[in-house]
């Protein structure tokens, strides 16, 4: 049982003991202190005064007074207008040290024995991924090692859109403007070529309506009738109904994507666990919606499309099936939530998805539940903010959007730039720079993106995030590296990292604050978990990192003569820089062990 625990079941006995009142444990939590106060853990009792009959300040000084007479390491109390502030003794705070650094994966919560399936990155084969898809990838991958680290068995779902109206743009704008160039004879990678004929058809569409419009068609004619988007409409019909020819140029395209698209997975460190595919799961969608309008869930309109009402559940009437029996996007969405379930039974399932899609989620839960599927309710849709440039929004059919792989590039070569200015690689070979440096602009990027709430939309500076100081990721990583040379140092003085033979009951206060933090470490895992926000975890490695810095700007921990004293700071040393591992592991990033 945890601190905070423990305590909280001594408050509801003493209210039992001294008021014969039954309280909830959850109204009896323990806050972390503010720093202009003494203490470690605050109870707040205003809320307590409806059983003791006292006013605040009464009922935290009797409490106070139970809490000291009957748990150990409780030392002494202060109370601030029904605040109750307790101190916990150094040889608890030295206790904890040594637990922690003797347990085994410290941070992470015991096996739930659930199923957690975590779809994110899920792109179009029509482009490659840019900025935006950064964020998602980041915050599904990071998301899936915190819900791990919570007990959850998880799977990493990646559904790949590959089929559709957008995706035929592309084959059109290729099949009319391409001229058979290749990844090979082009020299791009392949989803940066089919991204160029996104492009190319939106130019090409516009161009073709200022042409129309000066003969005379209406904006409205233009936008449903344009023969350049009646004949991606074509295609589309052509190829649900198999044409080989238009079937053939699907493939080949979407081939020379997804080797695009292993690329740049394993240059951000990104992995999956189980790929869908559009092409494969849309007709399954279909029968979900015969099973609808047999069920009376969905009705048929004159024109022969499917509709549902969901106007009592606060949404509107919904298509789920165009005239032509075309699929829209819900179609296929019901069509492989069934397919997740049936593959991984699952108690929750996940969708990384940006916040424009909000009301999709809503009506495919209302959807769900109409049609009584057991998995309804397990559905939760990780709504995130968009990402802006200092440049204004990013548009993919203009081509204005930040491509990732050159944004990753650059990020490798700021890194390198920055670090060869600081001169911290004296002694590296050229291969153990290269990896210095991949480490360095990567965990910029990730952690940028990441330390800001998901649902918040963001600004992203790239010359900010690849800063040493500041609420950077390179500002952990080179805290981290500095730790594992203080404990290199120790070795080399015969003192072997983890030290643990060493006598100590009393603590400078940057010492205790820094235990204190560490020992939070696990709620941070489990908070991240609950709240679905990889950004808990950023914003408190970043609060270890600061804290870490300054215990050591305070504590020349070599100048230390009293060789038990020693022996404690190295420790607190190694358990710091195990949590910061863990912790930016959990973020997806990796921390050098020498800069």
């Amino acid at each position: 049982m945890s601190l905070e625990k423990e305590v909280s079941h001594v408050i509801a006995k003493a209210l039992a003991t001294n008021w014969h009142a039954e309280v909830p444990l959850e109204y009896l939590g323990l806050q972390a202190t503010k720093k202009e106060f003494e203490g470690t853990h605050t109870l707040v009792c205003f809320p307590l005064t409806r059983y003791t009959k006292l006013n605040p300040e009464q009922t935290a000084e009797a409490i106070g007074q139970y809490l000291v007479k009957n748990v150990s390491y409780i030392s002494h109390f202060n109370v601030v207008k029904g605040f109750l502030n307790l101190t916990i003794s150094d040889t608890f705070w030295i206790t904890q040290l040594l637990k922690m650094s003797q347990t085994e994966h410290y941070g992470y919560g015991e096996k739930k024995n659930e199923l957690v399936i975590v779809e994110y990155s899920s792109p179009n084969t029509n482009k490659p991924l840019h900025l935006g898809h950064l964020r998602n990838n980041f915050l599904g991958y990071s998301l899936s090692e915190i819900l791990s680290a919570n007990g959850y068995d998880v799977v990493r779902n990646n559904l790949i859109n590959d089929r559709g109206i957008h995706i035929c743009k592309s084959m059109l704008a290729y099949q009319k403007f391409g001229n058979g160039e290749t990844p090979e004879s082009s020299n791009l990678k392949g989803d940066h070529l089919v991204g160029k004929y996104y492009v190319v058809f939106d130019k090409e569409l516009k161009a073709e309506g200022t042409k129309l419009k000066t003969e005379g068609w209406s904006d409205e004619d233009i936008e449903k009738k344009s023969p350049l988007l009646l004949e991606a409409q074509e295609m589309l019909r052509q190829w649900e109904e198999g044409n080989p020819e238009v079937v053939k140029l699907w493939q080949t395209m979407n081939e020379w994507v997804y080797a695009g698209f292993e690329k740049t997975y394993e240059t951000i460190g990104v992995k999956f666990d189980k790929f869908y595919y559009e092409s494969n799961t849309y007709l399954l969608g279909k029968n979900v919606v015969e099973e609808g309008l047999s069920k009376g869930v969905f009705f048929q309109k004159e024109n022969g499309s499917v509709w549902i009402d969901l106007q009592d559940e606060g949404l509107d009437e919904k298509l789920v099936l165009r005239a032509d029996g075309t699929s829209v996007y819900i179609t296929q969405d019901l069509g492989t939530a069934d397919l997740k379930y049936h593959d991984f039974p699952f108690s929750k399932s996940i969708y990384v998805v940006g916040n424009e899609q909000d009301y999709h989620f809503k009506v495919l839960q209302a959807i769900l539940k109409k049609l009584e599927r057991p998995y309804a309710n397990g559905i939760y849709h990780l709504s995130y903010g968009m990402v802006d440039l200092p440049s204004g929004k990013m548009k993919s059919r203009e081509g204005t959007v930040v491509d990732a792989d050159d944004l990753v590039e650059e990020m490798l070569q700021t890194a390198e730039t920055n670090t060869r200015e600081l001169g911290k690689i004296q002694d590296f070979d050229s291969a153990e720079a290269k990896k210095l440096f991949h480490t360095l602009g990567l965990g910029a990027l990730k952690y940028f993106l990441l330390k800001v709430d998901p649902k918040k939309r963001m600004l992203f500076n790239p010359e900010e995030s690849i800063q040493f100081q500041g609420n950077t990721g390179p500002f952990i990583q080179y805290t981290h590296a500095r730790i594992r040379a203080i404990l290199r140092k120790g070795n080399e003085l015969g003192y072997l990292s983890p030290v643990t033979d060493f006598e100590r009951n009393e603590l400078l206060e940057v010492e205790k604050d820094l235990i204190v933090l560490l020992h939070r470490f696990p709620q941070a895992v489990q908070d991240a978990g609950e709240n679905y926000s990889p950004a808990e975890i950023a914003n408190y490695v970043y609060e270890v990192a600061k804290e870490y810095n300054r215990f050591y700007q305070e504590v020349p921990i070599f100048q230390e003569e009293n060789l038990d004293v020693l022996k404690s700071r190295l420790l607190l040393s190694q358990v710091t820089g195990q949590t910061i591992k863990t912790a930016m592991y959990l973020l997806g990033i990796d921390v050098p062990e020498r800069m």
